[in-house]
C-alpha cells in the first residue's frame, strides 16, 4: 500500500484539503502505479514509456526568477526573465488550489554527491511517473553509494531545502493568471520553491534544480558545469561541456572509462562531483552497436519519453521522430556497469568543449590556448538540436554561453573567471571537439561519424600527440591548433576545407562564422 498521508504533511507547503498522497515508493511500485493510472505502458525491454503531450522539450521562454532581495543583486536580469513576488504568489495559489482533492505523488531525494554541498529536495507532482523520474534523476537521501530506494525512516523526519511543485495538467490562462502562456516555470530563491505548470516534459524538473545550483554553488566557491564526466584507468578525469544532443552522454559512456555523471557537475577545491543520481540520454537513432551501455540501461526501472512503440510487440523504434527528435531515456546511473558509486572524481586532466558546428567549417578536434579557452567558453558556440526546446524542429546555430545559457542565473563572466581560476590551480588540456557537420553545412554535409569522434577522443585522452604538438598545423581562419593525424581517422577529415567539394563556398561559410564569433565575443569584452 502507498505510504499514508500522515507521514507527509503537505500543509507546510500550503497544500490543504488534498486527496490521497502517495510518497517515496520503490521504483517497481511507482511503475505499477503509473500503469494503473494509464500514464504510460511498458516497452518490450521493460522500460516505462510516457508521452509528454504538446511540450516535448524545455520551455525557456516561459521560465522566470522571482525578483526578491536575497538574490536580486546576484541575478543577471539581462538574461533571465523576472517575475514579481506578488505574481509568484498568484501562480502558487493557483497551483495549491489545483492540488486540492487531487491525488498527489511525492518523492524526497537529495542532489550533489559531495555531502558538503548537498541539498534535500521534495518533488510534489500530479503524475506518478514524474515522481519516478525524480527518484531516478536525483540521489537517495542517506546512501553513500548506489541505492534505488532510501530508508523509510529518513523520510519521516524529512525537511526539504527546496520544494518542486509540478502541476503538469494545469493550464494557465494569461488573461486570468497573468502568465505569458499556459506554461510557467518559476523559481523563488526566498521561498526555496519551484513551480512547474502546464508541461509534462520531465526535463524541466531536473533543469530547474540545476538552475538554482548554478546560483548557489558559486557562492560557496564551486563552479557548476553543464558537462558530463568520466575517469580513466589511471585516475584521470575528463569533462565534456555541451548542450543537450551534442554528445555529452554518448561520449562519456565509455566502456574503457568509469562514468561519474552524464550532464551536471560541480568543481570544488577538492575535485569533481556529480549533481544527479541518474542519466537523461537522447535516444533518437540509438543503437546497440553505437551506444551499447545506454542501450543496455533502458530496461525495467527506467523511463522513456516520447519514444514510439510497435503496437503489438512494444519494441521501441528509436529511428522514429514522428513525435519529436528529442526522445529521451532516464535511467539510474548504476545501470551503467562501470559508473563511479561515489559520484566524485579528481581534478580534470582533459576538458572538451562540444561544439556541434552546423556550418561544417570547424575541425573535428583542436587544442585551445588560454585566450581561446576563455573566448570559446564565453561564446559557447554549438547548436540547438531539434526538439530540445519547445518549437525547435531542426538543428540551428547557437551561442550558448558557458554551454549552459538557459540555466545560468548569474552573469556568464563570473562562471568563466571561475573556470580560468580552476585551470590556473589545476592545469588541464582544453579541447574543441566538433560533433557537428563536415563536408558542408547542415542539410548539405553530413555529421561526423561517431566512430571517428571516439577515435579522436581516445587519442586526446591518451596524449597521443604529446611529443609532436610542435608540428601541428594552425588553421588560417580560426587560429586553431589541429593534429596532423589520428589512428582510425582519415587525414582529410582533420582539415575541414578539404572535405568540401566547393572550396570557395567553404570560405564563405567560414567567414560567416568568424563574423558571428566577433559579434558574440564583443558582448563579453570589458
Amino acid at each position: 500500500m502507498p505510504h499514508q498521508s500522515s507521514l507527509i504533511d503537505l500543509s507546510i507547503h500550503g497544500i490543504h484539503y488534498h486527496g490521497p498522497i502517495t510518497s517515496n515508493l520503490s521504483p517497481t511500485r511507482w511503475v505499477e502505479l503509473a500503469i494503473r493510472r494509464h500514464e504510460g505502458i511498458l516497452s518490450h525491454f521493460g522500460a516505462l514509456v510516457c508521452n509528454t503531450g504538446s511540450r516535448t522539450g524545455r520551455s525557456p521562454k516561459d521560465k522566470f526568477i522571482v525578483q526578491e532581495p536575497s538574490m536580486e543583486n546576484q541575478i543577471d536580469w539581462q538574461r533571465n526573465q523576472m517575475v514579481s513576488p506578488e505574481q509568484f504568489r498568484r501562480y502558487r495559489e493557483a497551483v495549491t488550489i489545483y492540488f486540492q482533492r487531487r491525488e498527489l505523488f511525492v518523492q524526497d531525494a537529495s542532489v550533489v554527491a559531495d555531502p558538503r554541498y548537498a541539498l534535500k529536495v521534495r518533488v510534489i507532482a500530479d503524475q506518478a511517473w514524474h515522481a519516478l523520474f525524480s527518484q531516478i534523476l536525483f540521489r537517495s537521501l542517506n546512501s553513500k553509494n548506489f541505492s534505488s530506494q532510501p530508508e523509510e525512516a529518513s523520510h519521516e523526519q524529512f525537511e526539504p531545502d527546496w520544494t518542486v511543485m509540478v502541476a503538469s495538467d494545469l493550464r494557465f490562462k494569461p488573461e486570468i493568471h497573468g502568465s505569458k502562456s499556459e506554461t510557467v516555470v518559476a523559481i523563488n530563491f526566498a521561498e526555496r520553491t519551484i513551480l512547474i505548470v502546464g508541461t509534462q516534459y520531465a526535463g524541466e524538473i531536473k533543469k530547474s534544480i540545476f538552475t538554482i545550483l548554478n546560483a548557489l554553488l558559486p557562492l560557496q566557491g564551486v563552479l557548476p558545469m553543464h558537462c558530463s564526466a568520466n575517469i580513466g584507468k589511471d585516475g584521470s578525469t575528463a569533462l565534456f561541456f555541451g548542450l543537450s544532443g551534442t554528445g555529452k552522454t554518448t561520449l562519456s559512456a565509455d566502456p574503457e572509462r568509469q562514468l561519474i555523471g552524464d550532464d551536471e557537475h560541480g568543481w570544488s577545491n577538492e575535485g569533481i562531483f556529480n549533481i544527479e543520481g541518474g542519466c537523461y540520454a537522447k535516444t533518437i537513432r540509438l543503437s546497440a552497436h553505437g551506444e551499447p551501455q545506454i542501450w543496455s540501461a533502458l530496461r525495467f526501472g527506467t523511463v522513456l519519453e516520447n519514444v514510439p512503440l510497435h503496437p503489438e510487440t512494444r519494441i521501441p523504434d528509436f529511428e522514429d521522430e514522428s513525435i519529436t527528435e528529442n526522445t529521451r531515456g532516464a535511467y539510474p546511473i548504476e545501470f551503467i556497469p562501470n559508473a563511479v558509486p561515489s559520484g566524485m572524481g579528481n581534478h580534470p586532466k582533459h576538458i572538451f568543449f562540444l561544439s556541434c558546428d552546423t556550418f561544417g567549417v570547424l575541425p573535428p578536434l583542436a587544442l585551445l590556448n588560454q585566450e581561446q579557452i576563455e573566448s570559446y567558453f564565453l561564446c559557447g558556440y554549438t547548436a540547438k538540436v531539434g526538439g530540445t526546446e519547445y518549437g525547435v524542429k531542426k538543428p540551428q546555430m547557437e551561442f550558448s554561453t558557458c554551454f549552459a545559457s538557459p540555466f545560468l542565473p548569474l552573469p556568464p563572466r563570473r562562471y568563466a573567471m571561475m573556470l580560468l581560476e580552476k585551470l590556473r590551480k589545476h592545469p588541464a588540456k582544453v579541447w574543441l571537439l566538433n560533433t557537428g557537420w563536415t563536408g558542408g553545412p547542415y542539410g548539405t554535409g553530413h555529421r561526423f561519424d561517431l566512430a571517428h569522434t571516439r577515435a579522436l577522443l581516445r587519442a586526446a585522452l591518451a596524449d597521443h600527440w604529446h611529443q609532436s604538438e610542435s608540428s601541428w598545423q594552425i588553421d588560417p581562419i580560426f587560429g586553431l591548433r589541429i593534429p596532423p593525424h589520428c589512428p582510425g581517422v582519415p587525414s582529410i577529415l582533420l582539415q575541414p576545407r578539404s572535405t568540401w567539394t566547393d572550396s570557395a563556398m567553404y570560405d564563405q561559410y567560414a567567414a560567416k562564422l568568424v563574423e558571428a564569433f566577433r559579434k558574440e565575443s564583443a558582448r563579453y569584452q570589458n
